[in-house]
């Protein structure tokens, strides 16, 4: 079979802030190949993505992510990974390919699921899903009383692991750090897992991100994540020598493969957290989860938007039962709520696993998302390269 048609779904609050949440739009993807159909994420713009799709011919190795897609044979997971070498091959770095295409190559890997009704961890090659430890991935809050309130809160809902990040830490002093803190440590309990997000916040600072390594080490916090630019390896290497047992995390910057191991081979991670929205899709991710497990790192999703991404985001270490922990998102808006019908939700022992059903094992309902859905016109010299509605996405079709 071939690929049809790949269509978008641009969908956003009403309302759009500054607030550090990604949740607050959505780049849904729709493959069709004959009678298939597969869903997928894309985790960056939405407008930029689209554009990248459609954009005009640049040059030979700066296509459009269509001219690599559309026609192309579809009966494999082996048809994916040469789909995705001819977009790297033809789109190079010179537009956002790898974040376009992650989301058409999660939807690849649904549609096959259902195709041979197969989970799409199955496909993969792994046995089972094992079951992960989730951690509720949420904002620090403006005081530390608001912080304790919302781990608390977490905690009460049955997360025995909790991840704070943003929300200004890094960017006043370290005893304010400090405070947020042991306020999130109190509220989780002795034994809970505490994870701390800084956002990228010190640039290349190893200095400034070491000032808060005796605070995040008194509150026997897990691992720092994103402390610098996901590129500064010697910065990432440096801080891990004076991390004082307290882990470093990065990876979810990463949009080639080669990133991701960089941040294991010269960044001195200990944990390396890969977004299946941006990286490329399920397939790249699945390379750097064997490279973590060969390499004593371990492999950790990121996500922070809707439950088709979380589960897009299992799939590939769902069979390492060693890799345990995983983000959730506790607190995503509505728009990423009424994405899926049913939503992966903590078991009796505060676990969850990616589903065993075929596919990502989710269903997206399209018709909840007609008040969120963007219309979008994109042109060049009179010519309309994509054009959607209210009710639909643009559809790019190759004839048949």
């Amino acid at each position: 079979m071939r690929i049809d048609s790949v269509e978008f779904f641009y969908a956003a609050m009403p309302e759009v802030t500054l607030a550090a949440d990604g949740s607050q739009d959505a780049l849904l993807v729709r493959v069709t190949s004959g009678d298939y159909v597969g869903w997928g994420e894309c985790e960056a713009s939405p407008l930029v993505s689209i554009a990248a799709f459609v954009t005009p011919r640049s040059h030979g190795v700066c296509q459009p992510v269509a001219d690599s897609v559309l026609g192309e044979t579809l009966d494999s997971p082996a048809d994916i990974a040469r789909i995705a070498a001819l977009v790297e091959r033809n789109s190079m770095d010179l537009l956002q390919a790898a974040h376009t295409f992650s989301g058409i190559e999660i939807a690849m890997w649904d549609l096959l699921g259902h195709r041979f009704e197969q989970p799409v961890w199955k496909l993969l090659g792994y046995e089972r899903s094992t079951p992960k430890v989730p951690y509720a991935s949420m904002l620090f809050g403006e005081s530390p009383q608001q912080t304790l309130e919302h781990v608390r809160a977490a905690t009460a809902a049955g997360f025995r692991a909790v991840k704070v990040g943003w929300g200004g830490f890094g960017e006043a002093t370290a005893e304010r750090d400090a405070d947020h803190l042991m306020a999130a440590r109190e509220a989780l309990g002795a034994d809970g897992i505490l994870l701390v997000d800084a956002g990228q916040i010190f640039v290349t600072d190893v200095d400034a991100a070491a000032a808060r390594i005796p605070a995040l080490a008194a509150a026997g916090a897990t691992w720092l994540e994103e402390p610098f630019l996901p590129d500064a390896y010697r910065a990432h290497s440096e801080l891990a020598a004076r991390s004082e047992g307290v882990g470093i995390a990065g990876g979810e910057g990463a949009h080639t493969v080669h990133m991701a191991t960089n941040l294991i081979d010269y960044g001195g991670v200990s944990y390396v957290q890969i977004d299946t929205g941006r990286i490329g899709g399920i397939g790249a991710a699945k390379a750097v989860a064997d490279y973590a497990a060969a390499h004593g790192v371990t492999y950790v999703n990121h996500t922070f938007t809707t439950h088709l991404a979380l589960s897009a985001s299992l799939q590939p270490y769902a069979g390492l039962a060693d890799h345990r922990i995983c983000e959730y998102p506790v607190e995503p808006s509505t728009l990423a709520r009424d994405i899926t019908r049913t939503a992966l939700e903590l078991d009796a022992n505060g676990e969850i696993s990616a589903p065993d059903a075929p596919g990502l094992g989710l269903d997206v309902a399209i018709d909840r998302l007609g008040p969120y859905l963007r219309t979008v016109d994109i042109s060049v010299d009179g010519t309309t390269l994509y054009a959607s509605g209210n009710s639909a996405g643009r559809t790019a079709t190759v004839d048949a």
